[in-house]
């Protein structure tokens, strides 16, 4: 399975409770991101998880999950907006 977070981050974010926001808000947070990664892109970060999202339904209509998976799979980039590195 996944190893478990540091001590640190454990006590900082394993309660969940930073802050709450639905996934549309994260993703419109992900858009204040320069994302070190690909820094030159001209779109913002979520159009990056639209577009992701749509090319997996197309090529898998029939797994929905995998289409959510697309969405979500940059979300954890908004944590570097509260002092986390890239």
């Amino acid at each position: 399975g996944p190893s478990p977070l540091p001590a640190p981050q454990s006590a900082q974010y394993g309660s969940c409770s930073l802050r709450r926001m639905g996934v549309m808000e994260a993703l419109e947070l992900l858009d204040q991101l320069v994302d070190e990664s690909d820094p030159d892109v001209d779109f913002p970060n979520s159009f990056h998880a639209f577009q992701t999202a749509e090319g997996i339904r197309r090529a898998h209509p029939d797994k929905d999950w995998f289409h959510l998976v697309g969405l979500l799979h940059d979300l954890g980039k908004v944590l570097a907006l509260f002092g986390e590195p890239q």
